[in-house]
């Protein structure tokens, strides 16, 4: 297929993906569990939903050890995200949270400098002082006076934001791996099952190491797990993983702005978080910060098998 071709059904996978994915933050706050126990549950859910599916449809292809190599690391890189993200979640609430990981963008872009030799252009400086402006009105403006915890809870989730950046750049390059023989290309939902599984297994263990339980306390915490899982990781990944290849990078980021949106607005209406009028200012400005900044990226991604 040519780009023209798929290019606007893939804005629609990214858009919903990223909107589903926007809802995550509130799912964690009603389970009702530790961090590390909501994020393992959620991990193996959705990986034995994922891989259950390959193989029911007889999807099931044999990897290259190069390739399951790119997996695991992938795997890894989101533990570590869901590890930090989902304690910023319980610290500073869903909307803020999901704000702070979307930094992945300028963490992406140093990426680019360190790894890709790119140059960073007056736009992206510009989009970074934006960001910061917005999030010094959100938070700066009374930084001293915030509980030590709700501090801790910010720096988490910009935590979160460099290990979601160095997830999205290992699974491109795990679909690529993936899918060097064309012949032969493992589904998305492969891939994204065994990284799940692998993510489960780090996080297992560093519950473990928590003294955590991970025994579900109520009906109600299974329901909304299994939700976060099926709804919020499996279907969304899929969604934005396919769409991915499609689409210009920038666009990629600028696309998954959708979810900090989704997760705000949902957290001041369910949980009916205090906000004041400088703070939707600085959500504004630190969105438009990380769109300008996502402007430097023009190319696609290498496209791969719908």
């Amino acid at each position: 297929m040519t780009h023209s071709k798929t290019e606007p059904r893939a804005l629609a996978w990214m858009l919903a993906g990223a909107a589903i994915i926007g809802t995550n933050g509130i799912m964690v706050e009603l389970a009702g569990t530790p961090p590390t126990v909501s994020a393992f549950w959620r991990m193996a859910f959705a990986g034995t939903m994922l891989l259950g599916w390959v193989l029911a449809s007889g999807g099931w292809h044999a990897l290259a050890p190069r390739t399951w190599g790119w997996i695991a690391v992938t795997g890894a890189f989101f533990a570590a995200d869901l590890w930090l993200w989902h304690r910023s979640i319980l610290l500073v609430g869903p909307g803020l949270a999901t704000l702070l990981g979307n930094a992945q963008v300028f963490f992406m872009a140093l990426a680019g400098v360190l790894f890709f030799h790119e140059r960073l252009g007056p736009r992206f400086l510009a989009g970074l002082l934006l960001a910061f402006a917005g999030l010094w009105l959100m938070l700066g403006s009374n930084w001293s006076t915030l509980p030590p915890q709700y501090r801790w809870g910010v720096w988490l989730g910009l935590g979160t934001g460099v290990c979601y950046a160095a997830y999205n750049l290992t699974l491109r390059r795990s679909q690529r791996e993936a899918h060097v023989d064309q012949a032969r290309s493992a589904p998305v939902a492969q891939v994204l099952g065994i990284a799940a599984l692998v993510s489960a297994a780090f996080l297992g263990g560093a519950g473990l190491a928590e003294g955590a339980a991970f025994a579900i306390p109520s009906l109600k915490s299974l329901v909304v797990l299994l939700a976060l899982a099926g709804v919020g990781h499996c279907l969304s990944w899929v969604l934005i993983s396919r769409a991915m290849s499609h689409l210009r990078v920038a666009l990629v980021g600028l696309l998954l702005l959708l979810q900090p949106v989704v997760a705000f607005v949902l957290d001041v209406w369910l949980f009916e978080r205090a906000t004041q009028p400088r703070e939707w200012l600085g959500l504004g400005l630190s969105l438009a910060g990380i769109f300008l900044a996502g402007l430097k990226g023009r190319s696609r991604l290498p496209e791969q098998p719908v």
